[in-house]
């Protein structure tokens, strides 16, 4: 049956600093407060009855938060908005039939490596296991459908496929209003032995449509012909922009995904690479190599150990698909080209340079409410200065990212201490270079060979411990029902570095769960 869940978090945060140090807020689905505060977060709803085939659900999560932190940036001359704010941050229903979800509304992202094996946790990667829509950012509005891996006929159950296709449309103040995003994952799966799997796949999005402030950057209508250029990956009609009309419609990005699964005997272990591309040369993932999220998982199937589960994670985003993205052609190449086409005629075409997150047309990239909507690492712009704030006034949208081009290194450790308290352990190394156009310190690496250039990083350690202790976990308390209900929630977190002001940060929250029986 749909059993009905019920809870209430109530949340304190406190920093040093003038915002939450990073890990207190990444990957949060931007419900924490940014300068420390107060949360409240209630959730309803219901879960898939696996005892029918076909099975429903829904979810409603309301938000109340108080900000300590003004939201209008220093210099600005905007009156201070209420530090008191409200949001919708789950409304969704979903179906099920076989292996096919459908999706409605406003909902979380599915995220991988779960600390300790709970979604209450969050993931331990930097990522969620995802570099495109890692749950750092607000939901949006939209649908998804999903289909479970299915095997594929006359391959005797070896080869299988998965993947989604999805529609949204964002909410937030950005530069291009009213902005479509298109979803598609595409994924093969390759049962190697019994205890080995092998995945290879694409996790594709494209922003589309919206209304420009800029007359002179007119973007496509919202017509059925132009969403299916989009849902295709072809370039716009005359009536579109040069750009669209010479690359894609809208602005495309993804990441490619190869994973392999070893199963063990009351353990598993995982290595993935997710490889960010923002454009055609770096989406066969070797003009950018080595760039990309390699992961390395491994967990026992026992988490009620101290140890339960260990990850480490490599970052490289430096390469970008190299420094040159055209040069001019020769008196030679031109023999053989159109001249009708005067922009291949005169350019020849490298492709690099791809700026990770970032796009021309649509100035505020890869973020929503001033979040990445990807891996959180990629910083969005005034994260440097300090000015970066999801809650500007109208007048200030976040405009795309500032750091895209990074070396980390991230260990995250999850168990359960004294075989009942579940914590997460993360600690985040990072080289922050900015970007190509913009870097951080030093001369830019544009139309300069690969390493001939000497790039000084801005450096960025940050930490977080956090975890629950059940009062259903402490002896004599579990004997009264109400208490056994109770949960309390705690957080340590600290920044040290160049890159984001120095802090150390502290959490404490409870929450109440109930289920009818």
């Amino acid at each position: 049956m749909n059993d009905f869940a019920l809870s209430l978090l109530l949340l304190g945060a406190l920093s040093t600093g003038t915002q939450l140090p990073f890990w207190a807020g990444a990957n949060q689905f931007a419900l924490m407060p940014e300068g420390g505060g107060g949360l409240a977060l209630l959730h309803a709803g219901t879960e898939y009855d696996a005892t029918k085939e076909f099975q429903w659900k829904w979810g409603v999560s309301l938000a109340g938060q108080y900000d300590s932190r003004s939201p209008v940036k220093p210099g600005m001359t905007e009156e201070k908005t209420a530090d008191f704010s409200a949001m919708v941050d789950e409304l969704y229903a979903s179906v099920r039939w076989k292996a096919i979800m459908f999706d409605a509304g406003m909902k979380h992202v599915d995220i991988d490596f779960l600390g300790a094996g709970m979604p209450s946790l969050g993931s331990m990667s930097t990522t969620g296991g995802h570099i495109v829509w890692s749950g750092n950012a607000r939901t949006m509005p939209g649908y998804l459908i999903t289909l479970d891996p299915v095997a594929v006929p006359f391959t005797h159950q070896v080869l299988w496929f998965h993947g989604a296709f999805g529609d949204y449309k964002t909410l937030d103040n950005r530069y291009m209003r009213g902005t479509l995003i298109h979803r598609t994952k595409l994924f093969l799966l390759l049962k190697v032995h019994p205890r080995l799997d092998f995945h290879l796949g694409l996790d594709h999005v494209a922003m589309w449509g919206g209304v420009s402030p800029d007359a002179s950057r007119p973007v496509m209508p919202v017509t059925l012909d132009n969403y299916f250029r989009v849902i295709t990956g072809r370039h716009a009609s005359s009536s579109g922009t040069l750009s669209d009309q010479l690359n894609v419609i809208g602005d495309h990005r993804g990441g490619l995904v190869c994973r392999l699964d070893w199963r063990g005997d009351g353990w598993k272990t995982a290595f993935q690479r997710d490889v960010p591309y923002d454009d055609g040369s770096g989406m066969a993932g070797i003009q950018n190599f080595p760039d990309g999220v390699y992961t390395l998982w491994f967990g026992f199937d026992d988490k009620d150990r101290w140890i339960s589960d260990i990850l480490y994670e490599y970052q490289y985003t430096m390469k970008q698909s190299g420094t040159y993205h055209d040069r001019p052609t020769t008196d030679k190449e031109k023999e053989s080209l159109d001249p009708n086409d005067p922009y291949h005629y005169e350019h020849h075409i490298y492709g690099g340079l791809d700026n990770y997150f970032n796009n021309g047309s649509y100035a505020s990239g890869w973020t929503y409410y001033g979040r990445t909507i990807g891996d959180p690492l990629i910083s969005p712009k005034g994260t440097h200065d300090a000015t970066w704030t999801g809650k500007g006034p109208a007048s200030a949208p976040v405009l795309g990212v500032e750091n895209n081009r990074i070396i980390a290194h991230h260990l995250s450790i999850a168990g359960r201490a004294f075989h009942r308290l579940p914590y997460k352990l993360m600690l985040t190394y990072s080289q922050n270079y900015g970007t190509y156009s913009t870097p951080y310190l030093g001369e830019s690496q544009i139309y300069q060979p690969w390493g001939t250039v000497h790039e000084t990083p801005l450096h960025q350690l940050s930490a977080a411990l956090v975890g629950e202790l059940p009062l259903a976990s402490l002896g004599p308390l579990s004997s009264q029902s109400f208490l056994r209900q109770l949960t309390l929630t705690y957080g340590l977190f600290a920044d040290r570095g160049q890159l984001l002001p120095d802090a150390f940060g502290v959490s404490v929250g409870v929450r109440w769960e109930w289920k009818a029986k």
